[in-house]
């Protein structure tokens, strides 16, 4: 069965559904997506535990509010959302402009999140690809119109309680166009899986940049495995791209290998 509802935090009337039972596990989905965009992924995850699936601020079921869109505060409203749910702490996973809201969560509220796991996104915005970046200079209102036609939209106006396609455009292109960079940050992070595709928005070695980062990488374990590494985990999918990368049932059976094997913070 599935709980659904609207969490009340820092202004927001904030949707979650949740599917299964056992250690909790928050997705987040992508821009300009909800939690629909992990297609069948999320139900493979609950066989396990219990996915708690989130549409961020503005987006899907969540009405937006007088606020700009920021990896901070939509972070801050996870970890509310933690809160208000009595989980204590929970994993987080996101994806893309989720998986930023994941990172932002672990490193605002370390306390809350067990372990993270960082789906096709970076860590700085230098990262992505420089077409991707021309691509994200360029989204705004100006393309609401050109991108009726488009699933995007249809399904944004079929769940937003108060549908504004243009606005929910203006304020996720500014913020995909604000420069940053947490890689000074990695330090502090518990267990972490960084997941990206071989044909993602990034190249896999700026992945496992980050993963030596995490202290991963950095020496032979030995034969049996018990020589001091890190726990976090790299995981590189062959043939997934950026944009089939949620519904990829890879990636729900990476997340919780990871899941069953890595220490809790």
């Amino acid at each position: 069965m599935t709980t659904t509802g609207h969490a009340p935090v820092n202004g927001l009337q904030l949707y979650y559904e949740i599917h299964g039972t056992g250690e909790p596990l928050i997705v987040l989905h992508g821009a300009l997506g909800s939690v629909e965009m992990f297609g069948p992924n999320v139900e493979t995850l609950a066989a396990n535990r219990q996915v708690i699936a989130v549409d961020l601020q503005a987006h899907g079921r969540t009405a937006d509010i007088a606020r700009p869109l920021t990896y901070e505060a939509m972070g801050d409203d996870i970890a509310a959302l933690i809160d208000h749910l009595r989980l204590g702490t929970a994993d987080v996973m996101g994806y893309s402009l989720g998986g930023g809201v994941a990172l932002q969560t672990a490193l605002r509220h370390p306390e809350k999140v067990r372990r993270l796991v960082v789906v096709s996104a970076v860590f700085q915005r230098d990262a992505w690809f420089p077409e991707v970046r021309t691509g994200m200079d360029h989204l705004g209102p100006q393309l609401a119109d050109m991108m009726k036609p488009s699933p995007v939209y249809q399904r944004y106006t079929k769940l937003s309680p108060r549908p504004d396609f243009a606005g929910l455009l203006g304020k996720v292109g500014a913020l995909v166009k604000q420069d940053y960079d947490w890689t000074g940050e990695v330090g502090k992070l518990g267990p972490t899986l960084i997941v990206v595709g071989d044909a993602d928005g990034m190249s896999p070695a700026r992945a496992a940049e980050m993963f030596a980062r995490l202290g991963g990488g950095q020496r032979d374990p030995g034969w049996d495995g018990s020589a001091t590494r890190s726990p976090s985990q790299l995981a590189i999918l062959p043939g997934v791209t950026h944009y089939d990368m949620p519904v990829r049932p890879e990636l729900a059976a990476t997340v919780e290998r990871f899941l069953a094997q890595a220490p809790a913070r």
